[in-house]
């Protein structure tokens, strides 16, 4: 059966239908398949656009002379680097402006970031480019073009010094924040020749440092924010504090796909505090005079809701509809080489096997939260996004007001892994409830609700079947992907003449193993279930059956499956290199401790390499990870400190979801609803997470994504090494491990 489609909001997705990021017409493939965040203000993503320096304004709101619309140089010698891009804890302000700062050769002791107003950004024709976060490629989209601001500004400081002492440029150079003329030794510090310079004329081209010349970026740094969070400033949307400032609480149809119907405002008419009721299609928020008493009034609402036909939808109907796609007639190509079906039938050996995953929750830290002032003359914001130009059209939209209207406050994100981007329904409900009021209200999910109402990641199944020869090597592999597509959830009017490039990420382009005959497709199974960008979508799920899978060759083939992957690997020198990296580190080769067992992955996602050893114990069907070996080729490194933090991250992130992360279904509605029943994982369970940086240059990678997708199948893979049973449904929670085979 169709089930009937959730009623989602549909703000901010022009980027991905103009530019295609996610899809492409008819049948064939893209290269790369994850762009996420496209900016409905902007019209889709711009990458290595030209910067318009000239048009900079001449000084920064705090009267410091803008060399370009990336610096400002402050008469204290302070530096300010604009950073287009959200911080949500990965450390991509801090490395954006390393980049700026190693061309710049300024003091780095001295320079402060600042976000770019996507109101301003939108009234200089984005002058800052794009300004969304997501797929890992904050550094790698976005390094050009800062690393040529930085170096046009040097090249404008210096100019304005020569001229001042009236000496060819090229007697001068820069180095943390002065300017020496070399034949006389005379110096100026940057501050002192700021104005002058931002009179230069910008040259029309500059010459970039190759890495090998870097002196700041390619050196652990520590992050610039990092003191404002220990410090306790308020940098997050829940510290956001308004005079007058109302708050709000709201309550989602329980159903997925459902509506409101009717509200009974009497049943909280005598609570304290309330000041109103905001109806919306599929929610109802109280707003009072502090949360709390917005919650618990919230809780005691009587509302009558309208199922949209979809209140007998469960788990078990989900999979089994998603499972008769595995069977489907007429799927969707992702990659044919070869024929593998006649491969298939010469064969010396067969195997088959169907693998699943659950829909998972994004669990940020801090829940959604949005706050929102609507007056006569504009509407203002405090958000955390990872995508401001598209948080700006939403609230315009919300509002009704033309998007200059609009200002967006960003904030920190207390975590972000796609769900604050592409889709901010939060933004559109606390623009929608503010609108009722003359004062500010600040709206705030709460923990049942952000889990229980989430823009889930798929849940998806895969049936893999190969062909081994006599010496147990593939001759054939086909891969058929089933399940609901975010992509088609998110965008209106998906149809059938659109590959969804996603679906197949890391199966296609990214299959990084050489086999003859090999050929991946996919069927869409759509289900009520409301989906949304979770940290490396597809891929996570593609990795998790690609990389099981390699491993049941390998023991059929009765060979070493580290082994067995190198020979497969011998025309992919990347995945190689780090496959090589972790069972280096690991010492694959060497027997580990008693009642420790290993598992290997190797995987390539958002256009870095990654691989990984979990090692595991299994005792009385209890699972431990004492420690992950990670080897990770982003190919250039701005920042190695970061680069090994979000390793870790990643890690943690990925573990917890292997082992616990599940959205069950019933009666129309998910199982989950908090930390109780939607476990994470605790800090005297996490590994010990080693990370090599394997960085072989030549292109630009991401790092927050790439660790996440091999982690699960290297554990499953030590679980059977450890227990002799293949893991092939996700999370681990659901099996018994106790008996070895």
């Amino acid at each position: 059966m169709q089930y009937p489609q959730p009623r989602q909001p549909r703000f901010g997705l022009g980027g991905y239908c103009e530019r295609g990021s996610f899809m492409t017409p008819g049948g064939d493939l893209d290269r790369r398949s994850l762009l996420a965040g496209a900016s409905a203000a902007a019209g889709g993503l711009t990458l290595g656009f030209a910067i318009p320096f000239a048009d900079a304004p001449a000084r920064a709101a705090d009267g410091a002379p803008e060399i370009n619309c990336w610096i400002a140089i402050a008469p204290d010698d302070t530096v300010t680097i604009r950073v287009a891009r959200s911080e949500m804890g990965q450390g991509a302000m801090t490395g954006l402006a390393m980049l700026v700062a190693e061309e710049l050769a300024c003091d780095w002791s001295k320079v402060r970031t600042d976000f770019v107003s996507p109101r301003l950004n939108l009234m200089k024709n984005r002058i800052w480019g794009d300004t969304s976060t997501g797929a890992s490629r904050s550094i790698a989209s976005s390094q050009e073009y800062l690393r040529r601001a930085g170096a046009t500004a040097r090249e404008m400081l210096i100019a304005a010094a020569a001229a001042q002492w009236r000496v060819p440029p090229a007697q001068c150079v820069a180095a943390d924040s002065i300017i020496t003329h070399r034949p006389s030794g005379r110096t100026v510090a940057y501050a002192a020749i700021a104005a002058a310079a931002a009179k230069i004329e910008p040259p029309a081209e500059v010459a970039l440092k190759p890495p090998a010349q870097w002196k700041l970026a390619g050196t652990p740094q520590k992050r610039l924010d990092v003191l404002d969070k220990v410090t306790a400033k308020p940098v997050y949307a829940t510290d956001v504090q308004l005079p007058g400032m109302l708050h709000a609480a709201i309550v989602h149809c329980p159903i997925f796909g459902g509506a409101l119907k009717s509200v009974d405002e009497t049943s909280i008419a005598a609570m304290r505090g309330v000041r109103g009721v905001v109806r919306m299609p599929d929610a109802v928020a109280v707003v009072a005079d502090s949360w709390w008493r917005a919650k618990c009034a919230a809780d005691a609402l009587r509302v009558t809701w309208d199922d949209g036909g979809n209140g007998e939808l469960s788990s078990a109907a989900i999979a089994e509809f998603v499972r008769r796609g595995l069977a489907a007639d007429e799927p969707r190509l992702g990659r044919a080489d070869g024929d593998a079906a006649a491969a298939l039938l010469s064969a010396a050996r067969r195997i088959e096997a169907d693998y699943a995953v659950p829909f998972l929750a994004h669990a940020t830290m801090e829940p959604q939260t949005c706050t929102a002032h609507v007056r006569d003359d504009g509407v203002d914001i405090w958000v955390p996004t990872q995508d401001p130009a598209t948080a700006l059209a939403t609230a315009a939209y919300a509002a009704g007001v033309p998007h200059a209207k609009v200002r967006v406050h960003r904030t920190m994100l207390g975590g972000g892994f796609g769900r604050r981007a592409p889709i901010q329904e939060y933004v559109r409900q606390a623009v929608t409830i503010a609108k009722e009021f003359r004062e500010p209200v600040k709206l705030v999910w709460s923990r049942e609700q952000d889990i229980a109402h989430d823009l889930y990641r798929p849940f998806g199944m895969a049936r893999l079947v190969a062909g081994l020869d006599e010496e147990g090597m593939p001759v054939a592999l086909t891969i058929r992907l089933a399940g609901p597509s975010f992509v088609a959830a998110l965008v209106s009017g998906f149809g059938t003449n659109i590959v969804d490039r996603t679906f197949v990420s890391g199966l296609a382009e990214e299959m990084p193993y050489a086999i003859p005959n090999y050929r991946v497709d996919y069927v869409v199974r759509p289900t009520p279930v409301p989906l949304g960008v979770w940290r490396a979508i597809n891929y996570t799920q593609n990795a998790f059956y690609k990389e099981c899978f390699i491993d049941e060759m390998a023991h059929a083939a009765g060979s070493d499956p580290y082994l067995y992957r190198r020979k497969l690997l011998a025309n992919s020198p990347r995945n190689l290199a780090v496959l090589d990296a972790a069972a280096k580190r690991s010492d694959w080769g060497s027997p580990p401790p008693a009642g420790v067992f290993r598992g290997i992955a190797v995987n390539e996602a958002c256009g870095s390499y990654c691989a990984q050893v979990v090692e595991v114990s299994v005792e009385k069907g209890e699972v431990r990870v004492p420690r992950v070996v990670a080897a990770i080729d982003p190919g250039h490194v701005v920042n190695p400190l970061s680069v090994e933090m979000q390793v870790q991250g990643a890690i943690v992130y990925a573990l917890t979801a292997a082992l616990y992360g599940e959205i069950t279904v019933k009666d129309g509605a998910a199982e989950q609803a908090n930390f109780d029943s939607y476990e994470m994982l605790r800090l005297a369970d996490a590994p010990q997470v080693e990370t090599v940086i394997v960085p072989s240059g030549g292109f630009w990678g991401g790092v927050g994504e790439p660790p996440v997708p091999p982690l699960t199948p290297a554990l499953c893979n030590a679980i059977f090494a450890a227990t002799g049973k293949r893991v092939r449904s996700l999370p681990l929670k659901n099996h018994d491990l106790r008996h070895a085979i």
